[in-house]
């Protein structure tokens, strides 16, 4: 590793490689998200190399149920990537090694753990350093062998969605270094979807087209209409097809009601990696159907390079998302449900609440109130949230609002200012929307100028 990194972050990865030389056997937790497979996948594949042995598990999110086995597991040393931020108190307390690789916003100082996350060195964990990156860095620090498990680390980066105004901080860091090597390679973007138009078209959700998403007819009128072949990939067009199909989707994306600034974002630049044969994007999608799949350990092993399970990881995609976009055309036809300062809908039936949340709230909802998505096919509600940057901007922070509206119902909450998730008991629901809506309006008032 060079000086291109935080010194205090570098003592800290050099810290957590001297542990890892010390022990034998490793317990890593992780999230079920593409971030966090991907983390776990790095991490994992860093401690094969170097001889030790490993077990992995898997949470939805890290509450105190789950932090409760985290505790009571017999085990030297526990490396938590993608989590931990709120329970490093806890982890401090705990008699075994432990590294936490995290980028949420930060809870406790750690005293004792091993703690590496961008917030510690003044740098945004939402936009510039995500779980994967963490665990990358973590991984060069033990060996700098491990660059080739950067391409892996940039789809946890895609997943966490951190590549959408172009990558910045320690994600800068490892795409420059990844770029050096031919490892990954930055190509213009497109709103046409990469492989085969018709498939993309017609299961895609980002862009999701009213119309075209989830609809065979649309998505062959489109194809008619900018005079393409339906077997067509993006690749086999021409310069003058390439730039008719993409005016044709702007037209209906903007006739939907979609901003020039999602616009902007839906034709963002891609980034090949030549190793793995796919784009980064791609690759996050069949890690996170993994995790979203309850085939969390296929995700892992998928992220680790296992051909049969990138197969079935495959497989996993492509119902996913049928399933998907299936869900967010249901939530279009019926609308979704308006509250003063927040719009919802109910996940139940289709869970992948997180991934409709994000369409919903980038393609179809109103743009001025956060999007939530619930979850109450258990008895514990799973809360999904999404914002957009001006949401931000006029004072909005869904991971404190989520924390404490989930807290006054009974749950717990947490995660970025854009996007954050939490639980609550089922019957709870009606109280946390009244919460979480009442947070929000305060948050909002405290930041508009007197």
């Amino acid at each position: 590793m060079d000086g291109g990194l935080p010194s205090k972050l570098l003592e800290s990865l050099s810290d957590a490689a001297g542990i890892v030389r010390r022990h034998d056997f490793f317990h890593i937790y992780s999230h079920y998200d593409a971030d966090g497979l991907a983390a776990a996948g790095i991490v994992a594949k860093a401690l094969a190399r170097e001889g030790k042995e490993l077990e992995v598990t898997i949470f939805p999110t890290l509450v105190d149920e789950f932090m409760k086995r985290i505790e009571a597991a017999d085990t030297d040393c526990v490396i938590v990537t993608d989590l931990g931020a709120s329970y490093i108190g806890r982890f401090d307390a705990m008699k075994s090694d432990v590294i936490v690789l995290d980028h949420h916003t930060l809870g406790d100082w750690a005293e004792r753990v091993c703690y590496a996350n961008p917030h510690l060195y003044g740098i945004d964990g939402m936009s510039s350093g995500c779980g994967a990156t963490m665990a990358f860095l973590f991984a060069i620090a033990l060996n700098e062998a491990n660059w080739d498990l950067s391409p892996v680390a940039m789809a946890g980066i895609a997943g966490d969605r951190q590549h959408l105004d172009g990558v910045s901080g320690l994600n800068a860091y490892l795409l420059e270094g990844a770029e050096k090597r031919g490892l990954i390679e930055e190509r213009p973007g497109s709103l046409a979807p990469a492989g085969n138009l018709a498939t993309g078209l017609f299961v895609g959700t980002d862009p999701y087209i009213r119309g075209v998403s989830g609809s065979a007819e649309g998505t062959a009128a489109l194809l008619a209409d900018a005079g393409i072949k339906g077997e067509g990939t993006l690749d086999g067009l021409t310069a003058e097809e390439a730039s008719r199909l993409s005016s044709l989707i702007a037209v209906k994306l903007i006739t939907q009601g979609v901003s020039r600034e999602k616009l902007e974002e839906a034709a963002r630049a891609r980034y090949r990696l030549p190793t793995w044969n796919t784009d980064a994007e791609a690759l996050a999608e069949i890690i996170n159907a993994c995790g979203r799949c309850n085939a969390a350990g296929v995700g892992v092993a998928a992220a680790m390079g296992d051909k049969q399970c990138l197969a079935t990881a495959g497989e996993y995609d492509a119902s996913s998302r049928k399933a998907v976009v299936d869900a967010i055309s249901a939530i279009d036809a019926d609308g979704l449900r308006q509250m003063e300062h927040i719009q919802w809908f109910d996940s139940s039936d289709s869970g992948f609440t997180g991934v409709i949340c994000g369409v919903v709230m980038n393609y179809l909802g109103d743009p001025a109130k956060p999007t939530v998505g619930i979850n109450g096919a258990e008895d514990t509600a799973k809360i999904s949230s999404r914002g957009t940057l001006s949401q931000l901007g006029r004072g909005v922070d869904l991971a404190d609002a989520l924390k404490r509206a989930c807290a006054a119902a009974g749950g717990e909450g947490g995660g970025h200012r854009i996007a954050a998730g939490g639980s609550v008991p089922k019957a709870n629901r009606d109280v946390f929307l009244g919460f979480l809506d009442k947070i929000v309006g305060e948050q909002i008032v405290a930041r508009s100028p007197l």
